[in-house]
């Protein structure tokens, strides 16, 4: 089962750590320790602080995708990650719920997905690209090279100097993506 901690725990340094998946375990269970991720609050539909944010589905027929039953179930899959998964584990626990499901058409569904704006790719340095909804709350990512786990975190320490670089070269930031590659300190 992959490693997930959901902790919100903010550290002495301001730096408030989202949650730590091992990336380079597919999880037997999803089921089973999940995290539940807070996503951002599209302008399509309108949801009240009391409403649940639209899922992936709901977004993807505000924009007109027609969506096919396998792709409910690769976007149900989608939604139910805690992880950043890559197109085979996504398939592996697709098939787990539809055996008819393809890899092609996982493959296809994630680039439509991806081109529609409803999942971001990343790729970790470990030669696989990875998907994780693109509506979530702003975080950074921090990869250990020798395990493969993410770290999601927020830092207003580095907000506030990318705000500060954009400022000073004269620009009004927009939006970043930072990923730090590291290896653990030896105590």
């Amino acid at each position: 089962m992959a490693e997930a901690a959901a902790t919100g725990n903010t550290q002495a340094s301001g730096t408030k750590l989202i949650q730590s998946v091992n990336v380079r375990q597919i999880a037997a269970s999803e089921t089973e320790g999940r995290i539940q991720r807070p996503l951002a609050t599209p302008a399509l539909p309108v949801k009240t602080p009391l409403m649940a944010p639209p899922t992936i589905i709901e977004r993807c027929e505000a924009q007109g995708l027609r969506m096919t039953e396998q792709r409910r179930v690769i976007a149900q899959v989608l939604e139910d990650s805690a992880d950043h998964p890559d197109v085979e584990e996504l398939y592996g626990r697709a098939v787990a719920l539809d055996p008819k499901i393809s890899i092609a058409t996982v493959y296809r569904t994630v680039k439509l997905f991806e081109e529609a704006g409803i999942l971001e790719r990343h790729e970790f340095g470990d030669g696989r690209a990875r998907y994780e909804d693109a509506e979530r709350d702003h975080h950074d990512h921090l990869i250990d090279l020798q395990t493969g786990q993410v770290i999601e975190f927020v830092d207003p320490d580095i907000e506030a100097l990318q705000e500060k670089i954009a400022a000073k070269l004269g620009y009004s930031l927009k939006g970043h993506r930072l990923e730090l590659y590291g290896v653990p300190k030896k105590t």
